[in-house]
């Protein structure tokens, strides 16, 4: 039975390395460094317990049989010395110490804290001997012994320096022996950290290496048009989403691959609805009616006026086959429709063509404008009672071009608004113009597909009217492609 490999990401990888490497660095360097603060606390602990003890010495040799002699000789009192004070700030000051201080150094400080109650107890005896009114060489005799006694509590201080000096001097050689002996286990660790780094670099490279060459091999063919091409799983986490990514590419590039065929008959299929539009033969028959009606009544400009027209109107539809022909033939093309249309509608419609003359040169895709004319005249003005006017602009707009056909007649209810762009959502070109806006729906596909955009027509619509509008972009007869044809005007 193969046997199942862990996965796991790159990252992964080298973080449990990372975490090695640390690990193996780390360690020795926080127990060298935890081992040099406490020594470095205790060697300072001990210069701050030798300095406190060097400030007493002064209190004991000089101060305290200073205050004595001038309680003695009568210059202070008891209460102006404050020399109680001065002996219990020392007591006080010596049993902390001792307690701060380890067994080996302690001896001295305690024998200095007794011997401080005595020095107490003498100047006991000379406040009694004052209160008494004893002679003064009486309590002369006395500060000879409290500075005896001092002399003795300061021998017993130096003492205890001389301790911990020794001690501290053992606390330097054993932390300089933590500091050899930690750089050397810091260097051995170091040679053997190398030495991991390189394996488990090479056996992550060995891990990786092949899928990437397997992606590299499957990315080629699919480069070449293999969109059949697919990748096998990988254990790596990072190589195996991109190895998914690749596939869902290679899957998504097939259907982007169809769906541009699907997307190219669509615009085949509402090109020839479009056409289909123009060239209506109930259009045509009604024109030719209207031709002959007025040719029977003698009216032979009117007849000219409309066989011109007509003859426009199919000649531009036509092109010769091009797709993209000057703004100006556009223009042209639904002056005639409309002329044509008014014969007919003359009582209930109305036009108007604002295209100015300076973009007319530019070139559009042809069969645009006409549709939406068309439009707003059969589901907009003939269904108004008393007509309307249809308004047709154009201008040039931020290196675009925004067209706008609008009508004065009856409008869309919210519903029919809704259904109507939902259907120009679908991208779908309509096949009869039997549930109304056929031709919108295929000029929004168009403008689409051939400038390449997510929307194409801007519907609004409402009680006054509805507005169509749309932006492409200018373009000359110089900036179209040569395999685009197009239409010399």
């Amino acid at each position: 039975m193969k046997k199942v490999r862990k996965e796991k990401s790159i990252l992964g990888r080298i973080s449990d390395l990372s975490h090695r490497l640390v690990l193996m660095l780390v360690i020795p360097i926080v127990i060298s460094l935890l081992l040099m603060l406490f020594y470095a606390q205790a060697y300072h602990s001990a210069i701050t317990r030798m300095e406190t003890i060097a400030d007493l010495k002064t209190e004991v040799t000089e101060k305290i049989p200073g205050d004595a002699w001038n309680i003695i000789s009568g210059r202070e009192t008891f209460g102006g010395t404050k020399i109680y004070g001065t002996l219990h700030e020392v007591e006080a000051t010596i049993d902390e110490i001792t307690e701060q201080t380890g067994r080996e150094n302690r001896l001295s400080l305690i024998v200095a804290g007794r011997t401080m109650q005595t020095l107490e107890n003498y100047v006991d005896r000379i406040r009694d001997n004052q209160a008494a009114q004893v002679p003064v060489v009486e309590n002369e005799a006395v500060l000879t012994e409290v500075r005896d006694v001092a002399s003795l509590v300061d021998s017993m201080l130096n003492e205890y320096i001389a301790k911990e000096i020794g001690s501290a001097a053992k606390m330097s050689l054993t932390l300089r022996l933590v500091i050899l002996v930690t750089a050397g286990a810091e260097l051995f660790i170091v040679a053997l950290a190398m030495w991991l780094r390189n394996r488990s670099v090479k056996a992550t490279a060995r891990s990786i290496r092949g899928p990437i060459e397997q992606l590299e091999e499957a990315s080629a063919r699919i480069a070449e048009g293999n969109l059949d091409a697919r990748l096998e799983d990988t254990d790596v986490t990072e190589l195996r989403n991109l190895t998914k990514q690749v596939n869902i590419m290679a899957d998504r590039l097939k259907e982007m691959m169809e769906q541009s065929t699907r997307d190219a008959g669509n615009l085949r299929k509402a090109e020839l609805r479009t056409l289909q539009a123009q060239i209506n033969p109930h259009f045509l028959y009604n024109t030719l009616d209207a031709i002959v009606w007025k040719a029977e009544a003698g009216d032979k400009d009117e007849v000219i006026h409309l066989t011109s027209a007509l003859s426009d109107f199919f000649r531009i539809s036509l092109s010769s086959g091009a797709d993209w022909i000057p703004i100006s033939q556009e223009k042209k093309h639904i002056e005639g429709y409309l002329r044509i249309q008014q014969t007919r509608y003359r009582d209930i419609m109305s036009y108007e063509i604002d295209i100015p003359d300076e973009i007319g040169e530019f070139y559009i895709l042809k069969l645009l404008l006409q549709p939406l004319v068309e439009n707003a005249l059969y589901h907009g003005i003939k269904i108004k009672r008393g007509g309307g006017r249809i308004y047709v602009s154009a201008r040039q707009e931020e290196g675009d071009l925004v067209f706008t056909v609008r009508d004065t007649g009856g409008g869309m209810t919210p519903e029919q608004l809704r259904a109507l762009n939902e259907r120009m959502k679908q991208g779908q070109p309509t096949v009869s113009a039997g549930g109304g806006g056929f031709g919108l729906v295929n000029v929004n596909l168009r403008i689409r597909l051939y400038y390449n955009r997510t929307e194409g027509l801007q519907i609004e619509s409402g009680d006054e009217g509805t507005t169509v509008s749309f932006r492409v972009p200018c373009r000359t007869r110089e900036e179209i492609s040569e395999n685009e044809s197009i239409s010399g005007g």
